[in-house]
């Protein structure tokens, strides 16, 4: 679960992580009353959507003009600025062509900057421990400085079992140059930032920039967080803060049903049981020369109602010409998948080519539910088959 800039400043300000004054504003005039609360002249108007880029990026009825991130010198222009970008699509790199409205603005204080870092928290699958990770390269997205300056991204991975220690911080401040009273800031807001992340059971924090001021404090100018959704059950006061005006409409609908659901920009929905033999689907269905529309794992003990909900979750989005449904029946039964599907697919009236590959318990019951349905579903006996099935009926269809 991601939240806001300013829902994630309010959180770190509560374990000590140094962080800018500033209010959210919901409307254009809100904006002007939150800057004079503010100490100036210079005030910072940031639009709040779950997407990074959000300076470099531009307005949809306004592409040449300026970003989701603008300076304001007087409460007055604050209003105007919040004015511009409220109610509007804001679309950068991480958001795709759709962009994302603004409903909400932050308006916070500007500060004097004298170097932008990046700084972030996150788990480290190959170490499988806790890293620090840390670029003089603030400012810019990480991908970017990962891909041409590999040489400028310092990590340290912290063992579980003695926890943080000064040192650790200290060891990525002399990796950044940093001297005098910025490396014992740096150290605190380190150290701050790790117990906010255990705690809270984060995913991933990321402070990009994290800037040093020409007083050589240090100060969070940006702030991502995002927490680990097996965990939340344990911090009803952070799932309070969800903007579900954030997440894709079909995510949501797959959550209400257990159901692991990622939207993608493909053409070919998928519907597997098992994270894995879902990745392998999604990239054989590239190997034929399609895209998949979506990650969707029903799971291994999926009911015929949720496969039903699957089924139609999947047909909600438009982009989809056709389905792939993939299953490997170990603890989940084919005949419970075939009986979802067939009911689904009667219930929404199924108009774009489907395809149905099932092995492993109850196979045979379950082909012959699909086979005595009436429904055209084509039937597949392996991946590689299924992928080339559907691919040719999504062409053919077209």
């Amino acid at each position: 679960m991601n939240i806001h800039e300013y829902q994630a400043k309010e959180v770190l300000r509560d374990y000590g992580v140094a962080v800018l004054d500033g209010h959210v504003a919901w409307t254009a005039e809100e904006a002007e009353v939150a800057a004079k609360k503010l100490a100036g002249p210079v005030y910072v108007v940031k639009a709040q959507i779950h997407a990074g880029g959000r300076g470099a990026g531009h307005f949809a009825d306004d592409p040449a003009g300026k970003g989701g991130v603008r300076i304001a010198r007087s409460p007055a222009e604050a209003r105007t600025h919040a004015a511009a970008m409220l109610g509007h699509v804001l679309v950068t790199k991480q958001t795709g062509a759709t962009g994302r409205k603004v409903h909400r603005v932050y308006v916070e204080q500007g500060c004097e900057i004298a170097r932008e870092l990046y700084l972030s928290l996150l788990v480290d699958r190959e170490s499988g421990r806790v890293t620090l990770m840390a670029s003089s390269e603030g400012g810019v997205e990480i991908e970017e400085v990962a891909a041409h300056h590999p040489e400028k991204i310092l990590k340290v991975a912290i063992d579980p079992a003695s926890g943080f220690s000064p040192f650790h911080a200290r060891k990525l401040a002399f990796g950044l140059g940093l001297t005098g009273k910025a490396i014992g800031a740096f150290t605190r807001f380190a150290a701050a930032l790790y117990r906010a992340f255990l705690e809270l059971d984060g995913g991933i924090v990321e402070i990009n920039p994290l800037v040093v001021t020409n007083l050589g404090d240090v100060v969070a100018l940006d702030a991502k967080i995002g927490f680990d959704d097996n965990a939340l059950f344990r911090h009803p006061d952070i799932e309070k803060l969800r903007d579900e005006a954030e997440e894709d409409p079909k995510e949501l609908e797959a959550a209400k049903h257990s159901l692991n659901y990622v939207a993608l920009e493909g053409t070919i929905g998928c519907m597997v049981n098992g994270a894995g033999l879902a990745m392998a689907t999604m990239d054989i269905i590239k190997l034929y020369g399609a895209a998949p529309a979506n990650f969707l794992d029903v799971g291994g003990g999926a009911t015929k109602e949720r496969v039903s909900a699957a089924f139609k979750i999947i047909l909600s989005d438009p982009h989809v010409e056709g389905i792939l449904v993939n299953i490997f029946g170990g603890i989940m039964r084919c005949d419970v998948i075939a009986e979802g599907v067939v009911a689904a697919a009667r219930e929404v009236a199924l108009s774009v080519p489907l395809v149905v590959r099932l092995e492993g318990t109850n196979v045979q019951l379950g082909k012959e539910i699909l086979a005595k349905s009436g429904l055209p579903i084509i039937a597949a006996d392996n991946l590689a088959d299924a992928a080339e099935k559907i691919v040719a009926a999504v062409r053919e269809a077209a």
